[in-house]
């Protein structure tokens, strides 16, 4: 295996064995599936570099050119470009096979067709000990105590940088490794990274997957986040969170901050969120998402299963089905298994259930995770007094009325 560690200050020699310099880092071209080395940096003051292309071989150590030391071509080492030792090594990455930030410790780099290729990152610390020259006197150490002493690599293609100086810009990451991961894989790198890194992260991240990300959070973490934020940005994954979510993370921010934010979403949704910040933060009526899924009676059950081809709720809206009137009364509820196994031509006021357990939105939060356990329901709409259907509270929610304090996450149950 070959590591970075290998070249850094590897002593570079030309055609004829005589003495160039010292290597000081490697420069790379970041493609994918894996950067490509393009010139060596030597060291001195100030720093030049020459293509990679110009390398015959490397071995025990010594970089061997093609050519002599005085055909070289030398230019001043190109500080835009990504340098493996000074960008990379000891930075902090997303290992997103094993959903956790490492350290860079060294990294593999695997010669392919004539290109030196960054094929690996050694997280372990053998590299560590490699990096100070005493790799050797650790086997020993370990063949002393006959223990096993692997290497800890990760493929390069399954890593993704995280960087929140200047040199994030150099990198150019999309940071689409990432942001292929299960929003709670995302929140569980952004908690372990520092307020910049998490700055670098959420900036690259469109406004659906980042809104996803910041609902898995704690209430302290999204407030440290959004405020960090552009806020025409902020305002943008505001939109896109679910009403209920948005109002419990605006709540948490200064007054003034919250009218900026509302000033700046879609009227809908900020009307959405404006009438949940209404009510109290103990209350049914905060705790409810104004997002349901309410259909009329007069559709039949084939109806109302192409109704919600065309709604696309999600899964928590989508628990059950509400039967309204025109002006958003509650007459009825069922079940996505009433609807499905029910004959296509059945008028759903036939299936509905119409004694349906509601609760008011000035209801505690503790007596409406009390009654949706004792009926075992996976929501439980919000009504008022006439009747009028204000949103629905979801099991996981009304879960978190029952979790101890403390900035836990909140839990997440699928029906």
């Amino acid at each position: 295996m070959i590591f970075l560690s290998d070249f850094l200050r590897a002593e570079i020699v030309d055609h004829r064995q005589r003495r160039v310099g010292r290597v000081a880092d490697l420069c790379v071209k970041m493609t994918e599936p894996f950067p490509i080395v393009t010139q060596v940096v030597m060291r001195g003051r100030p720093k030049h570099a020459f293509a990679w292309a110009e390398v015959k071989a490397f071995e025990d150590k010594e970089l061997a050119l093609k050519s002599v030391r005085e055909d070289l071509q030398l230019n001043p080492a190109p500080q835009d470009d990504v340098w493996l030792a000074r960008d990379i090594l000891d930075k902090q990455i997303v290992d997103t096979d094993g959903r956790r930030v490492v350290r860079v410790n060294d990294l593999q780099l695997s010669s392919v067709s004539g290109q030196l290729l960054v094929v690996g990152v050694d997280v372990g610390g053998r590299g560590l000990l490699r990096r100070l020259g005493l790799e050797s006197l650790g086997k020993r150490v370990v063949r002393l105590f006959r223990k096993d002493w692997s290497q800890k690599l990760i493929a390069w293609d399954v890593v993704d940088p995280i960087h929140s100086d200047v040199s994030a810009g150099k990198l150019r990451i999309s940071h689409r490794k990432l942001a292929r991961m299960h929003p709670a894989d995302i929140a569980d790198v952004v908690e372990r990274l520092s307020l910049q890194q998490r700055d670098a992260v959420f900036a690259s991240l469109d406004d659906e997957t980042a809104a996803d990300a910041l609902e898995e959070l704690s209430p302290e973490d999204q407030a440290d986040i959004l405020e960090r934020l552009d806020p025409e940005r902020a305002a943008d994954i505001l939109e896109e969170m679910k009403p209920d979510e948005a109002a419990d993370l605006l709540s948490d921010l200064p007054e003034h901050q919250q009218e900026a934010l509302l000033d700046m979403m879609e009227a809908r949704e900020a009307d959405e969120v404006e009438e949940l910040l209404a009510y109290g933060e103990d209350t049914a009526g905060g705790l409810m998402t104004t997002e349901y899924v309410g259909l009329s009676a007069d559709l039949t059950a084939a109806q109302a299963i192409d109704k919600l081809r065309e709604l696309e709720p999600n899964a928590e809206s989508v628990y059950y089905v509400y039967v309204v009137d025109e002006q958003e009364n509650l007459q009825g509820v069922l079940s996505l298994r009433d609807l499905i196994i029910a004959k296509p031509d059945t008028p759903i006021r036939d299936i509905m259930i119409t004694n349906v357990i509601r609760v008011s939105p000035g209801a505690a939060t503790e007596d409406v995770a009390d009654i949706m356990r004792k009926y075992n329901l996976l929501a439980v709409p919000v009504v008022d007094d006439d009747g009028h259907m204000e949103g629905i509270v979801t099991v996981d929610d009304a879960l978190d009325t029952v979790l101890a304090a403390g900035g836990r996450r909140r839990a997440r149950i699928f029906g």
